[in-house]
């Protein structure tokens, strides 16, 4: 099963052209995650932004990190929402609404629009394991950065769920390629080139999931799944299944993130 490598833009397309399936996971994460703080309020609270800030998110999504921090967004002078999907700018539009000091606008990391030094942090979360030319789009994080501004970028680690859900769902001797392109173990080496400064944070916390029927829908939710996505559900269940012990299933999440000035 070949599941999220880095050059299947058609499957992270299809994954992402609306936030439908986005909610999903977020939901799904919600409820099961063992650590009640949430992954998103964690990143959030280790953001250090000052009054009047510029500030860019690259890959916003439906906004919802910002969602209930408007000390926080009131802080800024100007931020700046982006993702190559419109369909995820315009549900961020709807959960945030459109005020300042908020702009949406629909950008690719490898070719920012911005001229350089604009501002004073960049957030890039959960998305560099998507972008084709990395070093490309570091090297534009780095060029509209001003000097002594601060990267933001939350990833995955090697050791996840969706590797372990892989494992379980392998067929017939099909392939099994992860989406390692950028880690919490791979992360540093990579940022090393363009930052001075990389420091690597966890965010301890696992999966307890007391109902497989949610565990379905979030794999179905997968577009890069292909393999689980063809299977009758009746089957999805049947292997999830043989993996329950006293009626919930256990997942790791290896979460976290990296500062970089």
């Amino acid at each position: 099963m070949k599941i999220g490598s880095a050059n299947d833009s058609d499957a992270v397309k299809a994954q992402y052209a609306t936030s439908k399936g986005l909610d999903t996971r977020i939901s799904f994460h919600d409820r099961f995650s063992t650590n009640k703080q949430g992954f998103g309020p964690w990143i959030v609270s280790n953001y250090a932004l000052g009054e009047g800030m510029k500030v860019l998110e690259l890959g916003c999504g439906t906004g919802s990190m910002w969602v209930g921090h408007e000390d926080l967004t009131a802080k800024c002078g100007r931020l700046v929402l982006t993702d190559l999907s419109e369909g995820m700018l315009e549900t961020a539009k709807e959960n945030l609404g459109e005020r300042a000091p908020l702009e949406y606008r629909v950008e690719d990391i490898q070719t920012l629009s911005f001229a350089d030094d604009t501002f004073d942090a960049v957030i890039a979360n959960m998305m560099l394991y998507h972008v084709p030319d990395l070093p490309k789009g570091l090297r534009e994080v780095r060029r509209v950065l001003k000097s002594g501004g601060t990267f933001y970028c939350a990833t995955f680690g090697e050791k996840n769920f969706t590797d372990v859900l892989a494992e379980w769902f392998r067929l017939g001797g099909e392939e099994f390629h992860p989406n390692h392109h950028f880690t919490l173990q791979n992360g540093a080496e990579k940022l090393h080139p363009f930052f001075e400064e990389v420091t690597r944070m966890v965010y301890p916390d696992a999966l307890h999931i007391t109902d497989s029927e949610d565990l379905v829908t979030y794999l179905r939710s997968l577009a890069s799944f292909r393999s689980v996505l063809d299977l009758p559900e009746q089957k999805i269940r049947e292997i999830l299944a043989e993996h329950m012990v006293d009626g919930a299933i256990d997942l790791p999440k290896e979460y976290g993130m990296f500062r970089c000035r």
